[in-house]
């Protein structure tokens, strides 16, 4: 595997999957007591569900930003030929 430069989005997906998998383990926490009838968890347990789905965005951000710079090397080596 390389260290060497990777595309620009890659940072972005490694961060969004993290930020997904913390977001899921935070919803499957939150909706377990409601499955066995305990006490609800307070409000801010509900708010860490969303970062699953900022997870989500970031990743596709991040697959956005790569994509374009793929294109952009593209346009770049058959304009130069």
């Amino acid at each position: 595997m390389s260290t060497g430069t990777a595309d620009p989005g890659s940072a972005f997906v490694r961060t969004g999957a993290i930020i997904f998998g913390l977001g899921s383990i935070a919803t499957l926490v939150t909706f377990v007591p409601l499955f066995f009838h305990l006490t609800p968890l307070p409000t801010a347990a509900y708010w860490l569900s969303m970062m699953m789905p900022l997870g989500f965005l970031v990743s596709l951000v991040g697959l956005l930003q790569g994509a374009r710079a793929q294109k952009r090397r593209a346009q770049q080596g058959t304009s130069t030929t």
